[in-house]
């Protein structure tokens, strides 16, 4: 897709983290032991959930979807950022940032789109037990999470074909530890602005629908929790939906948290940290728990 007659840069300098270089190798072991447990974690949750029978249900087929995305986000940044750390900054070439932002918007959308499919699992489940098994059937769920890489897909290749459009003619160095959208763009001797509408337009049918989605189901279910007679039930009930809420702050607060600090340093660098390093690595732990309350009660 790319020219390479009407690009003068074929190869990216990532400077990653300029300031770390005393203390570089303990944060190189640091996310080294991240990277092992984050996949190791997903790993474990998908396999434990394709092998468990009592497991074979919409709510963990669908967490199924999301380990896998973590797996695919936190494989795409977090080796090359070793890299980056290990010899303070390093070359990529253009294809491959192209391609790393690709699968990492591809990986968050994708994120974004299976909380929203769980959200409407919980909603479901809370406010319409009796039409639950008829509405959240194996079809639906399996049209449902097809219907998301598809849509995906064909958004990250517009977006991709979008900005190999673009003149490329330098500079060739991106201040930070991966291959993002704003930082590439940055980069182009061309006029963006079209580029960047389309990303926007891009955000409404994968982040700003889903969180209008997810928020919606909610309120349902918090009312339909509210009329149950006993603390007890509403308790019980609540705890079915509390690691998917807590799934679901971690990802947008940690991308709301983005866009209210400064866009400038090592600030945005770490900050970014918190969806491309951290998330990835604490779904899994948080939903573990609901993982091991399943298998116990299956026991006979």
């Amino acid at each position: 897709m790319l020219s390479s007659n009407s690009n003068n840069v074929t190869e990216i300098w990532l400077l990653g983290f300029q300031n770390f270089q005393n203390v570089k190798i303990y944060f190189f072991l640091l996310l080294l032991l991240i990277y092992c447990v984050t996949i190791c974690g997903n790993l474990l949750i998908i396999l434990v959930v394709s092998y468990s029978r009592s497991l074979h249900s919409p709510m963990y087929f669908f967490l199924t979807q999301l380990s896998f995305s973590d797996i695919l986000l936190s494989s795409t940044i977090v080796p090359l950022m070793l890299h980056v750390v290990l010899y303070d900054g390093s070359f990529v070439s253009f294809i491959g940032c192209l391609l790393q932002f690709c699968i990492f918007a591809a990986s968050e959308s994708l994120e974004s789109l299976f909380l929203t499919l769980m959200s409407y699992d919980r909603y479901q489940a809370i406010c319409h037990p009796l039409h639950y098994s008829s509405v959240m059937n194996l079809t639906f769920c399996i049209r449902s999470v097809l219907l998301c890489w598809v849509m995906t897909f064909v958004a990250i290749l517009d977006i991709s074909v979008s900005i190999s459009y673009l003149r490329f003619c330098g500079p060739n160095t991106i201040d930070h530890y991966f291959c993002d959208f704003d930082p590439l763009l940055e980069l182009s001797c061309s006029d963006t602005f079209f580029v960047k509408v389309e990303d926007i337009l891009l955000g409404i049918p994968f982040a700003v629908l889903p969180l209008i989605v997810i928020v919606m189901s909610y309120v349902y279910i918090i009312l339909t929790i509210l009329k149950i007679p006993s603390v007890t039930g509403r308790q019980k009930t609540f705890s079915t939906c509390s690691s998917h809420l807590a799934v679901v702050s971690l990802y947008y607060g940690s991308i709301v948290t983005i866009y209210l600090f400064p866009n400038t340093g090592n600030v945005k660098k770490i900050l970014s940290m918190l969806y491309t390093v951290v998330t990835p690595l604490l779904n899994p732990i948080i939903y573990s728990r609901d993982v091991s309350l399943a298998l116990w009660k299956s026991k006979p």
